[in-house]
């Protein structure tokens, strides 16, 4: 059996060896994160002074980022997506587009924790398909559960073991033929978010049902998934499902 809270203090601790801090002037930081975005570049945050405390924020980076590939957000679907997802990280989308939460000393942690979790979150989201039209994965996965009459609650939060909140886009109740099931996706697979599926998983499972399952459904289409992804999944008991095989797991969700 793996020792889950050996690996949560391991990845805590790669977390603290991987983030560096620079001081960019008297009241503001900036700490870059070891998680990569959609590009392959370091996540980062800055750290502000207020009087009341601290705000942490991403300076509009996320946000922007997608309206420079063609996103816009001019749809109330759209709108109430994103809004659903930052509510659930407890993170604030300003009049600048930019994502921050208010946090303290004490706090910072899990509010560091729940930024960058949310800003992983949003840039996985979406994605432009052949045609140039946005297709959002996360809707297409909802959809696929509510056709195949398959009760769902949506965007669940967990305290896990080490006391950060957890969130997931699904979960399944469980029932006399199953355990609970729940479902994270993944529109654009990549080392960062495998490593944090992994950790919000090791850090979920233990406060849970011993028989509770994870699976991650992953967007494959037109995409070459590594294999070395898909094994890093299965060897923390984590179900990969891949978009394309997705109607082999219809009776075992629906159960």
């Amino acid at each position: 059996m793996i020792n889950s809270k050996k690996f949560i203090d391991s990845y805590l601790s790669w977390l603290k060896e991987n983030m560096s801090i620079k001081t960019i002037k008297d009241d503001v930081l900036e700490l870059t994160s070891p998680f990569l975005d959609r590009h392959n570049d370091y996540m980062q945050i800055y750290i502000i002074k207020t009087d009341n405390g601290y705000i942490l924020s991403d300076d509009g980076y996320t946000i922007n980022d997608l309206m420079l590939s063609g996103l816009e957000f001019n749809t109330a679907k759209r709108k109430k997506i994103l809004n659903t997802i930052l509510n659930g990280y407890g993170v604030e989308l300003d009049e600048n587009d930019i994502l921050k939460v208010k946090c303290n000393i004490a706090n910072f942690p899990i509010k560091k924790h729940n930024l960058l979790q949310a800003m992983l979150s949003v840039n996985d989201l979406f994605v432009l398909s052949r045609n140039n039209v946005i297709s959002i994965f996360l809707e297409d996965v909802e959809t696929f559960l509510y056709n195949n009459d398959i009760r769902y609650i949506s965007n669940v939060n967990f305290v896990g073991k080490s006391g950060l909140s957890q969130k997931f886009d699904f979960a399944i109740p469980k029932s006399k033929k199953m355990p609970e099931r729940i479902i994270k996706t993944a529109n654009n697979l990549n080392k960062s978010l495998v490593e944090s599926i992994i950790f919000s998983w090791n850090d979920t499972k233990s406060v849970r049902d011993n028989n509770t399952q994870l699976y991650t459904f992953i967007n494959d289409i037109d995409k070459n998934i590594s294999n070395s992804l898909i094994t890093a999944f299965k060897e923390y008991d984590i179900i990969p499902v891949r978009w394309s095989e997705r109607k082999k797991y219809i009776e075992e969700l629906a159960a």
